[in-house]
């Protein structure tokens, strides 16, 4: 995103509570790269301080591998800008955000703060290969697409889903799959049933989804199976051409999400209709790309919860 002039670029990255190590990974022009710039979104200034090194006087990395240390008293957004180091250069830079952890002692009980997002990146791209992709924006992470039966976030990484999109630009004549998702603080009944391609929830309200229904019809032979985990609760699987997913009590927030069409035949008949998840990479930047990512520590869920599905 530019702001002010064509020759800067830009990336909003949402922070929770911590502390983070921002470093300036690479750049494409090595002769004149491009200068990054650290600094609040307006009116986030009381929530982050950023700790520079004593020669510095202001929050710019020069050069790759410069780095800086953020830290965040309460959720708040930063802005990581990218400016040319002359007329015309080059823009392309890699910076890396990472959070520092403290650990704690192992007889410690986990509670919700413990799923705090931080897996990688405000805009996470994958190789998603064909079939059927799933978009979901992710608390603290932003945009994330996968191809079918792969992860966003998860038992290993959960992190609270607060929209999702379907899309499946060679889905076969025929197939109508429709979604809907369900919040907490919502009347029971209220979620609207929207076509592929349509994005369903919020972005950046901290609204987190608790539940999913996902409908297909026109296509007898194939069927969804989709697995969810909701916050303090198993990992919960539904096979069908009409899924219903949510917690034990329909108010668990929705922490991982997966899904996958699948062949109705017996397995012996069937031809596969999943091929499987491609391998996660992140496409190498282009001129005027600044890539952030954020690193992922593994996490897992304690298990309780339900999953209904039926067919019409």
């Amino acid at each position: 995103m530019n702001r002010g002039t064509d020759l800067d670029q830009q990336k909003v990255v949402q922070l929770d509570r911590g502390l983070f190590f921002v470093s300036y990974k690479s750049a494409e022009d090595v002769a004149a790269p491009p200068r990054v710039m650290v600094s609040p979104a307006p009116g986030h200034e009381r929530r982050i301080e950023l700790v520079l090194h004593p020669d510095a006087d202001e929050a710019v990395l020069w050069q790759p591998n410069s780095s800086l240390v953020v830290r965040v008293e309460a959720p708040a957004t930063l802005i990581v800008q990218v400016l040319p180091m002359r007329h015309g250069g080059s823009r392309a830079a890699a910076v890396r955000i990472e959070p520092i952890t403290p650990g704690s002692p192992p007889t410690l009980t986990r509670t919700a703060a413990a799923y705090a997002p931080t897996a990688p990146s405000p805009a996470l791209t994958q190789d998603v290969g064909p079939g059927l992709r799933i978009l979901a924006h992710v608390a603290g992470i932003g945009d994330v697409m996968v191809g079918q039966n792969a992860w966003i976030a998860g038992p290993s990484a959960p992190s609270r889903v607060e929209g999702i999109m379907l899309d499946w630009p060679d889905m076969p004549p025929g197939v109508d799959i429709r979604y809907a998702v369900q919040f907490a603080n919502a009347p029971a009944g209220n979620s609207k049933m929207v076509p592929l391609g349509t994005f369903a929830g919020t972005r950046g309200r901290a609204l987190p989804i608790t539940g999913i229904v996902l409908e297909m019809h026109g296509a007898n032979d194939l069927q969804f199976a989709a697995e969810a985990v909701f916050l303090s609760a198993p990992t919960l699987r539904a096979v069908g051409r009409r899924v219903v997913l949510s917690g034990p009590t329909g108010r668990e927030p929705l922490v991982g999400l997966r899904i996958n069409v699948e062949s109705t035949q017996p397995a012996e008949d069937a031809v596969p209709m999943a091929p499987e998840p491609a391998k996660v990479s992140r496409k190498e930047a282009s001129s005027g790309r600044v890539r952030v990512f954020r690193s992922r520590p593994r996490q897992d869920v304690p298990a309780t919860g339900s999953a209904r599905s039926s067919h019409p």
